[in-house]
């Protein structure tokens, strides 16, 4: 189940490492000491960087170390500014407000675990290894990389795993067989997976197809879903005693701006869960990465940057 913890720490800045080609760590600790609030595996952080631009960051420490935070940032020069400004700033020593610690992605029970990363999908599973492996656990890891040297924490998850963990560079091997090594589970088991899309897609149909529970991390957005023409929805906006119809050009998240109702929201594009809003009457069609199955079924939360809803009225409570 998801988990939130809303919250504004100005942190600084006390570690900056070079954890890979392209991948640097960044320690946040707090400014005068004292315990930061705590977290499980799957976690991470809304950050607020220097520029005013908000980002999200897995936590990859242990969840019991509560006197830091640390994150890892790969570089992407196609992106959409925050890792260039992380990589291209000095950082140690400034200070950073945390906005939120949240959980969409959280380690739960079950008989056996896999868990698969590509690239730096690897930072929320490697708190996830460490918490199974301290418990006695029944796991498995698969870290795929596009070489060698761009695979941060490879040192520290095979400390973690041993032999328990294979890791694949895609430039002088074949892709593992994940099909296979799904199959093979026990019942009762589940896959975590965090990469790039194409990555996690194809895990989300092996494991529907073999009936085997998986949970899945997203670093960016999924295939956007056309907006069928003349799909026109209201919005009663229960809290603020207002009603917008939103057109079908219009996403809803603008619709409730346009309205002047204050909403926050950062990627815009259904992948980082800060603008999840309650959903008080109507069935939402879910058009996120973020919301589990059963959260979906549920229809009591929906993220209005990219869903719409199945009927034509929802009411918010906003």
């Amino acid at each position: 189940m998801s988990t939130s913890i809303s919250t504004e720490l100005t942190l600084r800045v006390t570690r900056v490492t070079w954890e890979a080609e392209g991948v640097v760590g960044v320690r946040l600790s707090t400014l005068d000491g004292s315990l930061l609030p705590a977290w499980e595996p799957g976690a991470h952080l809304d950050v607020r960087l220097p520029s005013g631009l908000s980002r999200q960051y897995s936590l990859c420490g242990d969840p019991r170390d509560r006197e830091h935070y640390d994150i890892a940032v790969r570089l992407e020069p196609a992106g959409r500014g925050g890792s260039a400004e992380v990589h291209g700033t000095a950082l140690v020593g400034r200070e950073l407000v945390v906005t939120d610690v949240r959980n969409h992605f959280p380690l739960a029970d079950a008989d056996e675990y896999l868990l698969i990363a590509g690239g730096i999908g690897i930072t929320p599973l490697i708190p996830m290894a460490r918490a199974l492996a301290a418990r006695g656990a029944k796991w498995t890891a698969v870290y795929c990389g596009h070489g060698a040297k761009t695979m941060a924490f490879r040192d520290s998850l095979a400390a973690i795993g041993a032999d328990r963990v294979r890791f694949v560079d895609t430039t002088t091997e074949p892709r593992p067989g994940l099909k296979a090594m799904i199959s093979a589970l026990d019942p009762g088991a589940a896959v975590y997976c965090c990469g790039p899309n194409s990555l996690l897609d194809s895990v989300t149909e092996i494991c529907e197809a073999a009936d085997v529970r998986c949970e899945t991390e997203h670093f960016g957005a999924a295939t956007a879903t056309p907006v069928e023409p003349g799909s026109v929805v209201e919005l009663d906006l229960r809290r603020s005693g207002t009603v917008v119809v939103a057109g079908p050009e219009t996403s809803l998240l603008q619709a409730i701006r346009d309205a002047g109702v204050e909403i926050e929201s950062d990627c815009e594009e259904g992948y980082c869960g800060t603008c999840e809003t309650t959903v008080l009457d109507g069935q939402p069609d879910h058009r996120d990465v973020v919301l589990s199955k059963t959260e979906r079924a549920s229809g009591r939360t929906f993220m209005p940057c990219v869903s719409r809803a199945c009927g034509r009225r929802l009411v918010l409570d906003l």
